[in-house]
């Protein structure tokens, strides 16, 4: 039976009036009627048509500990009470920052955003302010927040992005001036021939080296062995910054991130999402020796809602869960993660559907390809990327909720239950895409 969405419609089109486009972001923009939500809980969602939907996107990965976990909800409500903002300082500040210096590798030194795009740009900042040089190597496929001077060839036409040995800095948006990529050298990911060549042809200009060290918005692609420390050994022969992007794997893959997870530390790490579980709240984490360079001021960063109370309190309480409670959590949620890895790959091979599945268990995506794997922006975007989006539409008929482009999230909510009763929903919406 198709889902009902008489009042998703309406409010869809009452939207249209108001918002441009109809919705908030454009990450949410969907073939027809939007998702509108009325309420989230645990591992659900339910719509404004009362269409239930267990959830793999969790808020585009925040959600770690599910919707709406009671310690987020109270921490939340209690420091309502107490104050919304201060613009000062506040005990629970630095009580975040020491359980982040706790728990992950790169973080002698914390200052908070907002906003994943925040934390990322002052990052960029700090490496050219500490080390005078200008030029940051950016790989394609990899998403730094959606400022101006980084949000170049995130998902490029693969008929304008250039050789692959010589990529084009490919904008993301209209309006964006062509001049802002003079300082961004683009290169190709997973590939060690291609960053010591780029980085031989501007010896001495490159400030950082900037990653998603698991690449999450190009697939759930997990680098090669030993790349990320060829990368780490360059970066250290040559006086450049390693900057992990980690707004999506920090507090996700392992306790301390893609770094404690795949034993390589950064310079500087960018994290955000699942950090407070759904509340509003970035981190730039740093060696003391590059964050002394903003602690003495000659790299500026501010921001008026730098750790807000309320997104602190609730970082706060879903950190000391995700710390304290990381030997219960972490290995259910991986192993929850690879059943249903498992199970897709069986399915699809079942109904003759080429898919691969990768990622780590508490992420991961499904392509549909034949290839044997997938390694890099350029191998992501030859998959079927349109008819994943028709396999999003049939899921949510069968009430499974992912990321449009095939990305899944898992959470601490998630069930044996919620994974058996996706993986037969899975197999109704492949037989029929198929």
């Amino acid at each position: 039976m198709a889902r009902k969405l008489e009042h998703s419609e309406a409010l869809y089109a009452r939207a249209r009036q108001v918002i441009a486009g109809g919705v908030s972001s454009d990450a949410r923009r969907l073939p027809g009627t939007p998702l509108y939500v009325d309420r989230a809980q645990g591992s659900r969602l339910w719509d404004a048509d009362g269409n239930a939907y267990i959830d793999y996107v969790l808020g585009q990965g925040p959600a770690i500990l599910g919707h709406s976990p009671d310690v987020l909800a109270d921490a939340v409500a209690a420091q309502m009470r107490r104050g919304v903002t201060y613009s000062a300082q506040h005990l629970t500040e630095i009580e975040v920052a020491e359980r982040i210096r706790s728990m992950v590798p790169c973080a002698e030194l914390i200052r908070f955003n907002s906003v994943g795009s925040e934390a990322a740009h002052a990052a960029l900042r700090l490496a050219r302010g500490h080390t005078g040089r200008d030029k940051v190597i950016k790989f394609e496929g990899h998403y730094h927040g959606w400022f101006d001077p980084v949000l170049f060839s995130v998902h490029p036409p693969l008929d304008a992005a250039g050789p692959a040995d010589r990529p084009v800095a490919v904008p993301g948006s209209g309006g964006q001036l062509p001049g802002q990529a003079a300082d961004l050298v683009l290169t190709r990911w997973n590939d060690l021939d291609a960053l010591t060549d780029t980085v031989a042809r501007h010896r001495g200009e490159i400030a950082a080296v900037v990653m998603e060290p698991v690449l999450c918005n190009s697939g759930a692609i997990t680098p090669d062995d030993a790349y990320l420390s060829a990368v780490r050994r360059i970066c250290d022969d040559e006086g450049i910054l390693l900057i992990f992007d980690e707004v999506i794997t920090g507090f996700r893959v392992a306790p301390g991130g893609a770094q404690e997870r795949l034993g390589i530390t950064p310079d500087i790490g960018v994290f955000g999402k699942a950090m407070a579980g759904g509340m509003q709240v970035s981190a730039l984490a740093g060696k003391a020796a590059v964050m002394e360079t903003i602690a003495s001021g000659k790299v500026s960063h501010a921001g008026t809602f730098n750790s807000h109370p309320v997104a602190m309190a609730g970082a706060r309480a879903v950190l000391e869960v995700l710390d304290e409670k990381r030997d219960d959590i972490y290995p259910e949620m991986e192993r929850r993660g690879r059943r249903l890895m498992d199970g897709f790959a069986a399915i699809a091979s079942r109904l003759g559907v080429p898919m691969l599945v990768q990622g780590t268990g508490h992420l991961f995506q499904t392509y549909l390809t034949g290839r044997p794997d997938v390694r890099d922006y350029r191998e992501f975007a030859a998959t079927d990327r349109a008819t994943m989006a028709r396999l999003h539409g049939l899921l949510l008929e069968e009430g499974i909720n992912m990321v449009p482009r095939g990305l899944w999230f898992l959470s601490a909510a998630h069930t044996d239950d919620d994974i058996d009763a996706t993986l037969a929903a899975f197999e109704n919406a492949l037989a029929k895409l198929s």
